[in-house]
């Protein structure tokens, strides 16, 4: 394990966090989207994430894989919509925003606990090349 290995580690994690707050954001900012019933409801993102080298000393994470939701959605009686079928319904995204919003306070948690490492990390390299002027 190299001295850097602690940020390129704490770096492939922050990368992980920001892409899983991206598809979290990307699920609430669509969770209204209404479709015709016989199209396709917007499909829920979730990042799937695996660990780089386990067990190698390596360490780090990566995007494994996004991962899409049901397309089916959940049918709503709104008679008034433009897009609604001739019996009223229409369609939008089976998302659970309770859900979602505990994703995102977990990503960003972990984003936020990364970011400190490598800020320790940071200040911990930055002493020691002082105490190699001295």
């Amino acid at each position: 394990m190299t001295t850097f290995d602690t940020l390129r580690i704490g770096g492939s994690s922050l990368y992980v966090h920001r892409k899983w707050m991206d598809a979290v954001s990307d699920n609430i900012a669509n969770i209204n989207t209404v479709n015709a019933p016989g199209e396709d409801a917007f499909q829920e993102r979730m990042i799937v994430a695996e660990a780089v080298q386990y067990g190698s000393g390596q360490g780090g994470v990566r995007v494994a894989r996004t991962e899409l939701g049901s397309a089916d959605g959940r049918m709503v009686y709104e008679p008034d919509n433009a897009l609604a079928d001739d019996q009223g319904y229409v369609k939008y995204p089976d998302i659970d925003l309770g859900d979602q919003m505990t994703q995102l306070l977990m990503a960003q948690r972990g984003y936020q606990a990364n970011l400190s490492t490598i800020k320790s990390a940071t200040e911990a390299y930055q002493q020691a090349l002082q105490l190699g002027k001295g």
